[in-house]
């Protein structure tokens, strides 16, 4: 696959809270990494995301007694997932995994740092209005395709892909180098998401 300048790899939240031993640990987590180092190597437009959460954050069910981590709440801006506390600012959980490559971004957005409300995808947070600023660099940079990586598949991967896609980039995510939560069905639905977006999946071996 050839990689002109009007591409970026978007790189979603790889955080150690994300990884083996982290609070919101994604099951292998921590092996997308030498897939996206690998793949970055190909991108001269590379931007990472950064799960930043004070530590009264609203998706945390610490703060919501009674509530237990994986329960729903609704809220305003609809159903809300009650996490584990995770990423919160300034703690070694929310600091990008140690082996990395972060050299090589050109931008890094933080996301969900508003208590009132979570933030999975990179370009809107949950009520789908509030912008992180990133559809604007995009825009503005000129860039026409976003390849996807991260964690997770299902969660932050996925919403961020669908907002992209909905913006009108071309999207494609790079399979390999995710991995997914898989709560109640939610990568097969990410899939199914995918397939009607026109969001395509590719594999590692394309940048090979």
């Amino acid at each position: 696959m050839k990689i002109s300048e009007a591409d970026v790899l978007l790189v979603i939240d790889v955080q150690n809270d994300f990884c083996t031993g982290g609070a919101l640990a994604v099951p292998g987590g921590e092996k997308v990494v030498p897939a996206i180092n690998r793949i970055a190597q190909k991108f001269t437009n590379v931007v990472l995301t950064q799960d930043w959460h004070p530590h009264d954050h609203v998706s945390f069910a610490s703060n919501h007694p009674g509530r237990e981590p994986f329960q729903t709440l609704e809220l305003d801006y609809g159903t809300q997932v009650l996490w584990p506390a995770h990423c919160v600012q300034g703690t070694a959980g929310a600091e990008f995994h140690r082996n990395l490559d972060v050299v090589r971004a050109n931008l890094v957005v933080r996301k969900g740092f508003r208590r009132g409300i979570d933030s999975y995808s990179a370009l809107f947070e949950n009520d789908q209005k509030t912008p992180t600023g990133l559809l604007g660099y995009l825009r503005e940079r000129e860039l026409r395709t976003v390849f996807v990586a991260g964690l997770a598949l299902d969660f932050c991967v996925r919403f961020s892909a669908e907002d992209a896609r909905n913006a009108g980039f071309e999207v494609a995510v790079i399979e390999d180098a995710c991995r997914g939560i898989d709560l109640d069905g939610s990568v097969a639905a990410t899939h199914q998401s995918f397939r009607e977006r026109g969001i395509s999946i590719v594999g590692l071996e394309a940048f090979l």
